[in-house]
């Protein structure tokens, strides 16, 4: 193993963004080393890069949180494609990266920012009524202030409410004890030229995969799920910025622009420190 980086990512801000560490050089982890290190750093994902088999990709990533391994999500693909790149990495096209990881090539493009070619949806749609009903009163969320509710779900499992206004969004008071499962993202339209930032919505995230029930600070992928839905339907327009985190006093940003039809999902990223992981215990073997 190489080493580790700590990132910052989806806020021009230090501290203020989503946190995420990068593991270099892990081809040689087993699944139970990479599982006791993300439970270790217990944060929403760590990441492992390690030699890709798909010709075509520059990296391959395994990305893991504190319950499991996820097949793609949003803030650590930035954040992984910022460390291979600041350790050295060199991409085949000089304007992008490619990413694999367990849900396709992904794409990350290079500019003031790095932005991640938004994922196909795995499921889209409306959500099942009884379901919808259950995570309105499990999230707190008056009935009236419920707009639209659709799966935008890009490999985590999220789905979305669009509500009435960013009001209804900050005082949304989850009931922890009825989110088990729970995998939901919030947003709502800010009325245009509202916000002196260019701010266009205001989203909050929330989950729980196998620890306990959290607000997750900056979400690419479910501002990319949202994305798809809300701005083919007008409620958004191609470019714009997402404000997340502003109740867990987080300044996250997501910058969500659409070019020849291709959504582009960006944030600022930066190393906030490095380090090195102790070389992990081998397995025994039989002599």
């Amino acid at each position: 193993m190489d080493s580790v980086r700590y990132v910052d990512v989806f806020s021009g801000t230090p501290f203020k963004g989503n946190a995420l560490a990068v593991v270099h050089g892990a081809d040689g982890l087993s699944d139970e080393q990479m599982a006791d290190i993300a439970r270790w750093t217990n944060l929403s994902e760590t990441t492992f890069l390690m030699t890709p088999t798909d010709p075509a990709a520059d990296y391959a990533v395994r990305i893991w949180t504190t319950g499991g391994e996820l097949p793609f999500a949003g803030h650590p693909t930035l954040g992984s494609a910022h460390a291979w790149l600041e350790a050295g990495g060199v991409p085949a096209r000089e304007a992008a990266v490619v990413q694999q990881c367990a849900a396709g090539l992904v794409t990350v493009r290079r500019g003031d920012r790095l932005a991640f070619a938004a994922p196909p949806l795995m499921r889209s749609g409306p959500v099942e009524q009884s379901e919808a009903q259950a995570l309105v009163a499990a999230l707190g969320l008056d009935p009236e202030d419920v707009v639209e509710m659709a799966w935008v779900d890009n490999g985590p499992g999220w789905a979305g409410i669009l509500l009435r206004s960013p009001d209804a969004v900050l005082a949304a008071d989850p009931d922890a004890g009825r989110c088990r499962g729970v995998k939901v993202g919030l947003v709502a339209v800010y009325p245009q030229g509202a916000r002196a930032d260019g701010v266009a919505a205001e989203v909050r995230a929330f989950y729980s995969d196998g620890r306990e029930f959290a607000e997750d600070p900056v979400t690419g992928s479910l501002n990319a799920g949202l994305a798809q839905w809300l701005v083919p339907a007008g409620h958004l327009p191609p470019q714009y910025v997402a404000a997340q985190g502003s109740v867990i006093h987080r300044e996250g940003r997501v910058h969500v622009d659409v070019v020849d039809g291709e959504m582009w999902v960006g944030g600022d990223t930066r190393t906030i420190f490095t380090g090195h992981l102790p070389e992990p215990k081998r397995p025994e073997t039989d002599q």
